[in-house]
Parts: C-alpha cells; sequence; structure tokens
C-alpha cells in the first residue's frame, strides 16, 4: 500500500462526521407518507365495511 493512502475508520473526527451527516437522499417525512396513507385507507375501508355490515 502507498504511504499516502489515509484510512478514513483510523481518524476520529472524519468517522463522527461521516456518522453524524444527515442523508439527504431519503427524508424521514417522505418515506413515512405512503406508509401513513396506507393505514388511513384501511382504517375508512374498516369502517366502511362495519357500517355496511350495520346497515345490512
Amino acid at each position: 500500500m502507498p504511504d499516502e493512502y489515509v484510512d478514513p475508520s483510523g481518524n476520529t473526527e472524519q468517522f463522527r462526521a461521516f456518522a453524524h451527516a444527515p442523508d439527504a437522499a431519503t427524508p424521514a417525512a417522505a418515506s413515512r407518507a405512503p406508509l401513513v396513507a396506507g393505514v388511513v385507507a384501511v382504517a375508512v375501508l374498516l369502517v366502511a365495511v362495519a357500517a355496511w355490515l350495520a346497515l345490512s
């Protein structure tokens, strides 16, 4: 290995900067939106089925 190679895991400051860096590619709010929409849709469907059964 050449002498110029520096292992980033050997430098605590570089590792902390890497570990605490925010991941801009996948924001948390955007990844939860489909899950929340799916839960709401299932809840509405269950209420509609329960109402249909109660009225029939």
